[in-house]
């Protein structure tokens, strides 16, 4: 009798442990097409196929985790520029405005740089990238046509992390978009607003029809794709959780690591500063300028707006600038004439690659300082 029992109870738990596995299957099968499902994004490219002879992009930015779409916190409506196609048939419909939150979005991204990285790959995953790395949406209409300026020296191993994650990012989000690596020629001290003051001048002369402007660091990478990359009615800072900070804003009126301003907004505050040489205060300069001219930073909701930093060391040749706490106290009186109007810069090469285009330009020196009496 106590066998039959013991045998009986054996039984009833094994049916249990089936049950609950069956249960844990099913359980997992529905969180896994729930988190894939936008990143898949399988019937809109089934219906952009019969809609149009353009390919559908292939998504090839492969996150490891998603989070519940909750959308952009607190953004504004970005300005209204739609770009008109130009290669569109007569037998096709007429393209619509690219949807102001894209449906493609699979949200935070697991973000990692311990797998080895080459130009190549990153190449063959984004081949409807064009020469230059200009990209434009086949299947709508973008609303604004966007330059991403990246100040560069020496930094290779950094770009090809930061091409393998945001073009796919960008393409994801429907940005019409061009890439310029704007990278100083020789060892002279480092000026990264300045380099950005260039990147502005020349994306206009290879493209005039840019009105937006995104500045990043290169060795910084989102980790949510709905932190969109696009202009606001005010200026806005993308960066606002890095990693290195603790995924926390450092302090009210930091606006460094990536931000954007249209082309009006960029003008209206004389660009950023040329004589910031050296590591540090260049971006508290700049937010200075945009508090003067009247406009407030925008920025998005702290649980989309983290980025992950590649480590590194200090680079040769920006150390940090000893005189940057006494420029930034000065901003009101030095924004008029230090900026996009004093400009000056020798440009050595544009060359245009698969993935960006590189302008390489010669910026000066920083001036000699003067002698303690």
């Amino acid at each position: 009798m106590t066998r039959l029992l013991l045998g009986v109870t054996l039984e009833r738990i094994c049916k249990a442990v089936l049950l609950l596995c069956l249960l844990h299957f099913v359980i997992i099968m529905i969180l896994y097409f729930d988190v894939y499902a936008q990143h898949l994004d399988f019937f809109s490219r089934f219906n952009a196929r019969n809609a149009s002879r353009t390919h559908p992009f292939s998504n090839s930015s492969r996150p490891n985790g998603t989070v519940p779409s909750y959308g952009p916190a607190g953004a504004e409506a970005p300005s209204p520029s739609t770009k008109p196609s130009t290669n569109q048939s007569a037998t096709e419909k007429p393209l619509q405005p690219c949807q102001e939150i894209p449906p493609g979005l699979v949200g935070r991204l697991l973000i990692e740089f311990s797998s080895p990285m080459s130009m190549e790959r990153v190449q063959r995953e984004n081949p409807d990238v064009r020469q230059g790395g200009k990209y434009t949406p086949p299947d709508c209409l973008p609303r604004q046509k966007v330059a991403i300026l990246i100040p560069f020296r020496h930094r290779e191993h950094h770009l090809k992390y930061w091409l393998h994650y945001l073009h796919p990012i960008l393409r994801r989000q429907k940005v019409a978009y061009g890439i310029y690596i704007i990278n100083q020629f020789g060892e002279d001290t480092f000026n990264r607003a300045k380099l950005l003051n260039v990147g502005f001048m020349e994306a206009l002369k290879d493209d005039e029809e840019y009105d937006c402007f995104i500045f990043s660091d290169v060795d910084l990478i989102p980790m949510d794709d709905r932190n969109l990359y696009r202009c606001y009615e005010q200026p806005r800072h993308f960066a606002v959780g890095m990693d290195k900070f603790g995924f926390r804003l450092p302090y009210a009126g930091y606006f460094g690591g990536v931000s954007g301003l249209s082309k009006s907004q960029f003008l209206k505050i004389n660009g950023f500063p040329n004589e910031y040489w050296g590591w540090g205060g260049e971006d508290d300069d700049i937010f200075n300028r945009i508090s003067l001219n009247g406009m407030k930073v925008s920025r998005p909701d702290i649980r989309i707006g983290r980025y992950r930093m590649i480590k590194h060391e200090r680079d040769k040749h920006n150390e940090p600038n000893p005189q940057r706490f006494t420029k930034i106290q000065n901003t009101k009186m030095t924004m008029k004439r230090d900026g996009i109007s004093s400009l000056q810069y020798r440009l050595v090469e544009i060359s245009r690659q698969p993935m960006y285009t590189n302008i390489t330009v010669e910026i000066g020196r920083p001036p000699p300082r003067l002698a303690r009496g």
